[in-house]
């Protein structure tokens, strides 16, 4: 039950701004039989070098798309996020109930990084790492398929990174530990493994279409101001807002158990802890990441704690009667059928999620009316662009923030919202002749009380505006 109430909360509909440039990259290279090493999908960057840190991300999801639909699609990452999510329960050293519990939390508290997205693979091998590390203490032969990983990790994702983190922080935890606590010998060859296991995850990381770009890719990115600044996903969380109350409550939780509990955390645990809540509250990206460490480390100090009352509700339990059957039985079809129907209703509103979230009108006037190029864009917008446009219209810009650079982030901001003396020089700099922003983005707000600008279309969601050619 637990487990299928979150595969119903992970269905949700498939609307990250970056998934479709994802599709499109994904089709590209079936097509061709080849990856794109530079960018073929915008005006400003084109033919660029790029790197596609997620090439098999979007193989994979291409593929599920073009087999499947979004039906497939939308239930297979809900699927992989449940899968992220049990290896959580199965590492959670306390009673069921509480593991449970404490599982469903996580998985609360994660929920506004879900989405039919490269960075559920991420989740899901970072959840895969963090049990076949804590396995390894009783079978250290497990240590040895984590290259293995690791080379499967860097190819999907950049995220593998996290994987190298928690590396690195379970040999220098596990080394400290074994300085103050002085294990047994058989820790010590553990440790010798792990270092080594450590130099080869390392190693394969080359192992890439991109080679040793991939060892400085992630570094680039999370050192990078405008999309701290620009994108939503990489700032600090805001617990004004309700979705981050869960995460807010379980590391309030963090702060206040361990001081009643009578376990004491290892120095492994306690560094795993630091830098996983450290990197969550800079960015909203890791809080998944976090919960994956928080969890099983709550349901270790709780275990001591609650053990008595676990004995006092639970050693005596009363006898199944025939009564008891039938009403979990109907609880448990009732919940299964509901599911069913909320699964169908996710799938069926897809189109007009997409709709909602992205300018389908303004796209389909651009595809019958052919407004002149070069075309400015909203960021959140050019993959959705990228999807429906490409290749009759590349786009300004889009999500591959990495790929446009901090400049030109800083540059479409003064030009989106009216900042600065040169606020309009990306728009004659790159002879803009077509404008397609949101409605209420203050650059329209100007450009329609210009004399050299036509508004083409409008709608609530997005307004198209034209260049009006000067006379000769």
């Amino acid at each position: 039950m637990c487990f299928l109430g979150i595969f119903v909360l992970g269905i949700r509909n498939a609307t990250d701004p970056d998934l479709w440039w994802h599709l499109r990259t994904g089709q590209l290279i079936l097509q061709n039989h080849h990856l794109l090493l530079s960018d073929p999908f915008s005006f400003t960057r084109l033919g660029q070098p790029w790197i596609d840190h997620e090439w098999l991300s979007q193989i994979l999801i291409y593929g599920l798309y073009k087999l499947t639909g979004w039906a497939g699609l939308i239930a297979t990452f809900s699927i992989l996020i449940t899968v992220a999510y049990l290896l959580v329960f199965i590492r959670c050293p306390g009673k069921p109930y509480i593991d449970g519990l404490m599982t469903v939390w996580a998985a609360i508290a994660s929920v506004p990084s879900w989405g039919v997205r490269p960075q559920i693979f991420t989740l899901v091998l970072a959840s895969l790492l963090l049990l076949i590390l804590e396995r390894s203490y009783d079978r250290a032969r497990l240590l040895w398929w984590i290259p293995l990983l690791t080379l499967l990790w860097v190819n999907l994702h950049a995220g593998y990174a996290v994987g190298i983190a928690f590396l690195l922080l379970f040999l220098v935890g596990d080394t400290l530990d074994l300085a103050l606590i002085q294990r047994l010998p058989a820790s010590t060859a553990r440790l010798k493994s792990l270092a080594t296991v450590t130099l080869l995850s390392l190693a394969v990381i080359p192992l890439n279409p991109y080679g040793t770009a991939l060892y400085r890719y992630p570094f680039e990115t999370l050192h990078s101001p405008s999309m701290m600044a620009y994108i939503g996903e990489w700032q600090s969380p805001n617990f004004h807002e309700g979705r981050y109350i869960a995460m807010l409550l379980m590391l309030l939780a963090l702060l206040t158990i361990p001081a009643i509990s009578p376990k004491q955390l290892s120095v492994r645990q306690i560094l795993l802890v630091v830098a996983t809540t450290f990197a969550a509250l800079r960015s909203v990206r890791h809080i998944p990441i976090f919960v994956l460490v928080a969890a099983p480390v709550l349901c270790s100090l709780l275990d001591e704690k609650f053990r008595a009352l676990y004995g006092r509700l639970f050693n005596n339990p009363t006898p199944l009667t025939r009564t008891k059957l039938v009403l979990n039985t109907s609880l448990l079809a009732g919940f299964v059928v509901f599911s069913v129907f909320w699964i169908r209703h996710v799938i069926g509103q897809q189109h007009e999620a997409v709709a909602n979230d992205f300018p389908a009108a303004a796209t389909a006037f651009i595809r019958a009316a052919k407004p002149p190029a070069p075309l400015l864009n909203h960021y959140n917008w050019g993959g959705y662009f990228i999807w429906e446009l490409y290749p009759e219209y590349k786009v300004f810009i889009d999500g591959r923030a990495d790929v446009y650079g901090d400049d030109f982030l800083n540059g479409f901001a003064s030009a989106y919202y009216v900042r600065g003396k040169s606020w309009d020089s990306q728009l004659e700099d790159w002879k803009i002749r077509t404008v397609v922003l949101p409605s209420d983005a203050p650059l329209v707000a100007v450009l329609t009380r210009s004399p050299g600008w036509k508004t083409a279309f409008s709608d609530k969601q997005a307004t198209i505006l034209t260049r009006i050619p000067e006379p000769r």
